[in-house]
Order: C-alpha cells, then structure tokens, then sequence
C-alpha cells in the first residue's frame, strides 16, 4: 500500500497542490521541472518495485485529474500547461505504473517542447504567456511547426507516440467501468486542452501589437532532436502494434 500512496504522490499534483504553488519563491517553470523529475522517479521506482494499483488510488487520481483539466482551462500559461498535463495524465500512471513507462516518456518529451516553447516566450515575449501571440502559424511557422506538432503528440493523434503506447496499454487490459473511467476522462482531457491551446495561438489573425521573434538556430536545435526522438518511439510503437 505504500508503494501506491508513493506513486500517486510522485506521479501526480499532490506536492503542487499542497506545497509548491503556495511558495512564492517556486515559479511555474521550477514546478513544471519538480513535477517532470517526480514523474521519471516514479517511472524509475515502478520498474525496481512491480505493485498492482489500489482502486482506491486509481480513483483519487482521477478525481485529482478531473480538477486539474478545470484548472488548465483557466490559464494561458506554457509553462503550468506542462505540468498540469502531467497532473492529468496521473490516473494512467498510476493505473499501469511500470508498464506505462514509454507512454510517461513520450508525454515528457512532448512536454518538454512545450516546456521550451513557454522559454522562449519568456525570454523574447516577457512571460510564458500566450494570451496576445496569435496567429503564431502564420508570422511564425517554425514556432508553429513546433507547437503544433507537442500539442497533437498530447492530444494523442496518432502517429505519435503517445496515442499508439496509450492504445497499445488500453488493448491489452481488462476493460470495467473504472478502466473506461480513465480512459475516457484522459484521452478527452488531453484532446480538448490541447485543442483549445491551438485555437487560442496558432490560428486567427496575429496581433499587430505584437513583434513576432524569430527562432534563432539554437534555439530550433532542441526541437528538432525531441521531435526526431519523438518519431523514433512512433516507429517503435508501430512495430509494437503489429507484432
């Protein structure tokens, strides 16, 4: 039991919730890497210690998950999106543990990307915030290149890793009515925060207050080699499937 209680609070936003957001001191960015390290610790600890999950467990996860989709609706931030989308996704970690290991991976990198976009929002825009940066496709393909492609690998589009490791785990479990619980509330909450972060900055017209940075080639870099790796683990799943 105590194995579960640890990969409920490492996988998902227990320490966010009660500790870090009421530190002044921790920013959304600092969170975001806290919640990615705690999430490849549980990924770390679930192939050192095999467990099968509690119910009880599974279903404080998805209560957790069904107010942190609220909460992700609330904000245009990159940075808490990253995190929030990790908070989401706890009920599958804490369901499949171990073996949820690539899909956790291939959430992370998607993240990550998400995680240097809001970056490089920051460092050229003032914050993370991409409430006024519309139209970013058009003004900015490579941005929107980028973004688009983070934000359908966590929508779970295939084919993209996250959506072929999520129905290859989902294919071989017994289904009941708390399985369809979590699958519904995490593919449909992953599908429609994503979804409304591409309405709100890729599409539409850009703002003419706005002057739209170009990606320098460092910073274009770090996207490229996640995406390849990205298309590496779409390459692996296919063949899972398959075979």
């Amino acid at each position: 039991m105590i194995y579960n209680i640890l990969f409920l609070i490492l996988a998902g936003g227990v320490p966010y919730y009660l500790i870090f957001r009421k530190i002044p001191a921790i920013k959304s960015k600092h969170i975001f890497l806290i919640a990615a390290f705690l999430l490849l610790s549980t990924i770390i600890l679930a192939t050192y210690v095999p467990n099968e999950h509690k119910t009880s467990l599974v279903i404080i996860s998805l209560l957790g998950a069904l107010f942190t989709i609220y909460r992700a609706t609330k904000t245009t931030n990159f940075y808490k999106l990253a995190y929030y989308f990790i908070f989401v996704n706890a009920p599958f970690f804490v369901l499949y543990e171990g073996e949820s290991a690539l899909y956790s991976l291939s959430l992370l990198l998607a993240l990550f990307g998400l995680y240097l976009i809001g970056r490089f929002y920051e460092k050229n825009y003032g914050s993370a915030n991409y409430q006024y940066i519309t139209g970013i496709t058009l003004v900015r393909p490579y941005i929107g290149t980028y973004l688009t492609l983070y934000l359908i690998a966590i929508a779970l589009y295939p084919p993209f890793p996250n959506s072929l490791f999520f129905l290859q785990y989902i294919l071989g479990s017994e289904s009941n009515p708390l399985w369809f619980s979590v699958v519904i509330i995490l593919f449909f909450g992953n599908f429609f925060l994503a979804m409304s972060v591409m309405k709100k900055t890729l599409f539409g017209r850009p703002n003419p207050n706005i002057h739209y940075v170009h990606m320098k080639i460092q910073d274009k870099i770090p996207h490229i080699l996640i995406i390849s790796i990205l298309l590496l683990f779409s390459a692996y799943g296919i063949k899972e499937i398959l075979l």
